[in-house]
């Protein structure tokens, strides 16, 4: 896994300091089923890939917030599950200045957006390590998905989880 190197801080002035900066990033969740294994690695038809994925955020300690990247991935052929795997990726983040009716959106879209590199490398890993080809998750909009939140939020609508 990739060493954090320095912990990236975003500070406005001094004044009024906003500053963002990570404390720790840790697996704080994982888990791999393979319940056709070893059939499964008979079969030559290429799975069907499901990605759901979740967040949240919360305060821990005053200024220090923890984010939870989770990210779940099932591949399918049929009725038949080759692999399941969830990775909760958390990271402990060091949030200050910030105005409390800003404060979602830093938790919603720029702490995933730190984390899912580590998550994505996090769940290949394990997927082959389970003796399948690893899963190369695609880059994710954590600002889209915050925006469509907030649009079926306010039409009324289910909202996704955050």
């Amino acid at each position: 896994m990739a060493e954090l190197q320095a912990a990236p801080e975003i500070a406005v002035d001094n004044a009024g300091a906003v500053t963002f900066s990570i404390e720790k990033i840790y697996v704080k969740d994982l888990s791999l089923e393979s319940p056709g294994a070893p059939q499964s690695f008979m079969t030559q038809v290429s799975p069907q890939i499901e990605v759901g994925l979740r967040t949240r955020g919360e305060q821990v300690q005053p200024d220090i917030y923890e984010c939870v990247l989770t990210v779940t991935i099932t591949a399918r052929v049929g009725d038949k599950t080759l692999f399941l795997v969830e990775a909760a990726q958390a990271g402990l983040f060091t949030i200050k200045g910030v105005p409390q009716d800003q404060l979602q959106p830093v938790l919603a879209i720029h702490c995933p957006t730190v984390l899912f590199p580590y998550v994505r490398e996090t769940l290949a890993d394990a997927v082959g390590r389970a003796g399948f080809p690893p899963v190369h998750l695609a880059p994710i909009n954590f600002e889209a998905l915050f925006q469509q939140q907030l649009a079926q939020a306010q039409a009324g609508g289910p909202t996704a989880a955050n």
